[in-house]
């Protein structure tokens, strides 16, 4: 099997040229685009989050040797969550590769930040299949870049640290309300707003669900702070 120029652009673009091109379709493939006889990205994206995980942890160890369990964890999860992971497939523009049924297409799925996350972690697991660890962990830190020297101490994301505030005060979880949704269907817009069981509230728009969520939390966050 042949890449295409695109898929060939993409290589030197990821910074790895692959033995067998059949996992770099089947990465960049998603599930609406899958038939009998062709894969879609699904396992390899289970085996990259993985790979993935396995790297982040074992670069923080050695950028940090007296870090505890609790200053380590934060960081891993900001370094490994979906949105990490899309960041950097926005960056090597792996949307412009992915292959995509029509719906998916229509509805802007080259955008969407679980797609790029999902395909990001699909093309590491192609690369660790086809050339190994090492190869993998070159790739990764290469494509991380600083990120993984930059991380914060408290790298929480905004949901997760006003879930704690709120349990830390004895409250119940925040609640997320869809207030708003506006824009095409294939590039919606999402207006939602974050609540305390004590009736604070602030509100965030973005092109996805995920992001608006962690928009509000943020901007409510930073209400609480300023009301101390």
């Amino acid at each position: 099997m042949k890449l295409s120029a695109e898929l060939r652009a993409f290589e030197k673009r990821l910074g790895y040229t692959f033995e067998s091109p059949k996992l770099l379709n089947e990465a960049v493939t998603h599930a609406s685009m899958s038939t009998p006889n062709r894969d879609d990205n699904q396992r390899l994206e289970f085996l990259g989050d993985r790979v993935l995980g396995l790297v982040m942890a074992e670069a923080l160890l050695q950028l940090d040797t007296q870090a505890s369990e609790g200053q380590l964890a934060p960081r891993f999860n900001a370094l490994v969550r979906k949105e990490a992971c899309a960041d950097v497939a926005r960056e090597i523009d792996i949307g412009e590769v992915l292959r995509l049924g029509r719906s998916e297409m229509l509805s802007g799925g080259r955008r969407k930040q679980a797609l790029l996350g999902d395909a990001m972690e699909a093309v590491i697991a192609a690369v660790y299949i086809d050339g190994g660890f090492d190869a993998a962990r070159a790739m990764i830190l290469r494509l991380w870049g600083n990120r993984t020297t930059s991380v914060k101490d408290d790298a929480r994301d905004a949901k997760t640290s006003l879930q704690e505030w709120a349990q830390a005060r004895g409250l119940e979880p925040p609640a997320y309300i869809l207030t708003k949704r506006s824009g095409p269907d294939h590039a919606p817009i999402f207006t939602i707003a974050a609540k305390l069981s004590t009736g604070e509230t602030a509100s965030a728009t973005a092109g996805a669900k995920r992001a608006a969520e962690q928009d509000a939390a943020a901007s409510l966050l930073a209400q609480l702070e300023h009301d101390k």
